[in-house]
């Protein structure tokens, strides 16, 4: 069973009590909530990519770099081929970790280990201080 509700400025949402979801009707995305913050669950590699850049962006205007991206594992299939990898040279073992925008790129551990990454789907580590290069200007 759903329920539908009517938002006077984004339309019509139906809610699912049993996943928790919330449905957008006329574009069909869906959104979970955790901790009183909803996130939009994506099904196409330039959604998530195009959150974490606006995110990164959000976290350049705050005057904080990220240092590194932690994307839900879910997610490992799907913006897999989108990262950036390159081979180890004269000893330097992190030149093969991939990468996003520059930044390295780990994946989380399951949602059965830490349950809030079967709704969030990354997080940014960041230290103060504004991007030396500013690697993330490179868009898709």
């Amino acid at each position: 069973m759903t329920d539908t509700y009517l938002c006077p400025r984004h339309g019509a949402f139906e809610a699912n009590p049993k996943t928790g979801e919330l449905i957008h009707l006329q574009s069909g995305r869906h959104w979970r909530l955790w901790q009183d913050k909803w996130y939009r669950q994506h099904t196409h590699p330039d959604g998530i990519r195009f959150e974490i850049h606006e995110a990164l962006d959000k976290l350049y205007t705050e005057g904080y770099r990220a240092t590194r991206v932690i994307i839900a594992s879910r997610y490992r299939d799907l913006v897999s081929a989108y990262l950036e990898r390159s081979t180890p040279w004269r000893g330097n073992s992190e030149s093969g970790q991939p990468r996003l925008y520059g930044l390295p790129v780990e994946f989380s551990p399951e949602p059965e280990e830490e349950p809030c990454w079967a709704v969030i789907n990354f997080d940014l580590e960041k230290e103060p201080g504004v991007p030396v290069r500013y690697p993330y200007f490179r868009l898709f």
